[in-house]
């Protein structure tokens, strides 16, 4: 079958579906210019991972942490949202699109047009930073200006307590609610569009065999193979802009 017809059946079942779970990774980000993190030449192959005890107990640590959060979230800034972005944000408008759940942290779904209703980030974000105490908000220029005024990590105006970036650290929690969200709206769908997914992260990767047990059907787009292309209805390796171009035009 060639791209063209596999293209029209995601499309007939898009427009066959009302309640569409689209799950995003990696790969839909790679398509704006984000680096990637696990493959070769990646951020995690160029630093070791930082742990989170280590971000709380550790001043050098933490200091670490924000020079890395500061150039990656210079090269997000660099970035624009795509094809794939839009293409979701047209199924937002015809109010068939029931949640974007999403292993990214750049913003890049918001920056598209997406309400923050709509998207759940199971790695929180790293286009912001909370206080760990009170959780209050703050921008990464006023972290930075934090650091250029003190010469230390920065704090909470408010607690005193440590900022950090509003992502998931290797050692940190999941955030719970979050998660059962994404449960709940796993089940709850009629269409699980995996789009730029390596599926290999748990628990998150749960979340497509979840709404397949629950009786939605189960699209996969990704570059390449999958340890659930088994499972799915339908399975397209190409680029995800060019796929879901018919979307936007």
């Amino acid at each position: 079958m060639d791209f063209k017809s596999r293209q029209q059946i995601l499309l007939e079942a898009i427009n066959a579906a009302s309640n569409i779970i689209v799950f995003t990774g990696a790969g839909i980000s790679t398509e704006s210019g984000v680096p990637d993190y696990r493959s070769p030449g990646g951020l995690w192959h160029k630093f070791e991972p930082i742990m989170y005890e280590d971000f709380v107990s550790s001043e050098e640590t933490r200091r670490e942490d924000w020079r890395r959060r500061f150039i990656l979230n210079d090269e997000f800034k660099k970035a624009e949202p795509n094809n794939g972005h839009l293409a979701i944000v047209e199924l937002q408008k015809q109010n068939r699109l029931l949640r974007v759940i999403t292993q990214n942290v750049d913003g890049l779904h918001q920056r598209s047009g997406l309400s923050d209703d709509n998207v759940i980030e199971l790695h929180g974000n790293c286009t912001y930073a909370t206080c760990l105490t009170c959780a209050k908000p703050y921008s990464f220029e006023k972290c930075h200006e934090k650091i250029e005024t003190t010469d230390q990590s920065p704090l909470c105006d408010e607690c005193g307590g440590l900022l950090k970036a509003a992502v998931i650290n290797f050692g940190q929690a999941m955030p719970l609610d979050a998660m059962m969200q994404a449960e709940d709206d796993a089940r709850a769908c009629d269409l699980f569009i995996v789009l730029g997914s390596s599926l290999q992260v748990y628990p998150a990767a749960a979340l497509p065999q979840i709404a397949k047990r629950n009786g939605a059907k189960l699209f996969i787009i990704n570059r390449d193979p999958t340890p659930l292309d088994h499972l799915a209805d339908f399975v397209l390796n190409a680029e995800l802009g060019r796929s879901l171009h018919p979307l936007i035009i």
